[in-house]
């Protein structure tokens, strides 16, 4: 990666050359700050902010207006990471008119530098008009999160021979259309393989085996933040869930047995002003 930071122009060359790209989701400036730390190439303002932030069950309730506020506390503390944000649920299907003004209102209001487009085919026409904009586009095809109702749940697609063909002829269209990248979720690794060896762009991996050209987690699942059960998909990397509720359950005893805070940790009130020597003061008179 250059000393200017990751760009969408890096991505054939990382494709062809390595490592592979790595990409994390981020929500905050000191989420940001981390992955900028840590090296990670993309940073992802995902619509999965509405569960892991928001609490919700899927990621269908965020809305476009949400997804720029957060991009933009990701932008504050981002220095390296590329910056690409979700498109949330409806801010695209109902026409490309409007799936245009909010990617440009992503770009120009948020400072994304590319946005993830969750779709296929039906979505080409609007992948091309973005592009012709100069508005980077990762198509998300394989498991969709946004057709969750439609799939009957989070399930893993590309199992049977019909539906293996509609996620290439997918990734085919995308590319076609002009995406910079596509993003494969829950789809088996075979299938991640094909796409990744026929696709002139890179392929970045969540769940789609180890032979992708990427990789991407949701940040709280990695570092060990979320609560059990997790994807298969996910591996953790730390424990983070631990460390905080050691540190807050440290917090209210050390309140509850007075220890908290120390007379280290506490202001005393201003010094007296000591009083001045008696005698003349120095001068050409003394």
């Amino acid at each position: 990666m250059s000393s200017r930071g990751m760009t969408v122009d890096q991505f054939l060359v990382r494709k062809k050359q390595g490592p592979p790209l790595t990409m994390v989701t981020a929500y905050d400036a000191p989420t940001a700050r981390l992955l900028s730390t840590a090296g990670i190439d993309i940073a992802l303002v995902g619509d999965t902010l509405a569960m892991v932030v928001q609490g919700r069950e899927n990621t269908l309730p965020v809305t476009i207006d949400e997804m720029i506020y957060h991009t933009r506390l990701v932008k504050n503390g981002l220095e390296g990471p590329l910056l690409v944000s979700d498109m949330p649920f409806l801010s695209y299907q109902i026409s490309e008119e409007e799936g245009h003004r909010n990617a440009g209102r992503l770009v120009k209001e948020a400072g994304a530098q590319a946005v993830k487009i969750e779709g296929g085919r039906e979505i080409a026409g609007l992948v091309r008009r973005l592009t012709l904009s100069m508005i980077p586009v990762i198509g998300h095809i394989g498991m969709k999160p946004m057709g969750i109702h439609q799939m009957g749940g989070f399930r893993v697609q590309g199992r049977d021979a019909e539906s293996r063909r509609q996620i290439v002829s997918d990734a085919k269209a995308l590319v076609e259309a002009g995406a910079c990248a596509l993003l494969l979720e829950a789809i088996p690794a075979t299938l991640g393989q094909e796409i990744t060896r026929m696709s002139p762009v890179p392929t970045i991996g969540i769940g789609a085996g180890p032979h992708t050209d990427g990789q991407v987690l949701v940040f709280h699942d990695l570092v060990g933040w979320t609560p059990a059960p997790l994807p298969r998909f996910v591996r953790t990397f730390g424990n983070a869930r631990s460390s905080f509720e050691n540190a807050l359950s440290g917090f209210r005893e050390a309140v509850q047995n007075r220890t908290f805070p120390s007379p280290d940790e506490t202001y005393a009130e201003e010094r007296e002003k000591r009083p001045q020597k008696s005698g003349k003061p120095k001068g050409k008179d003394a």
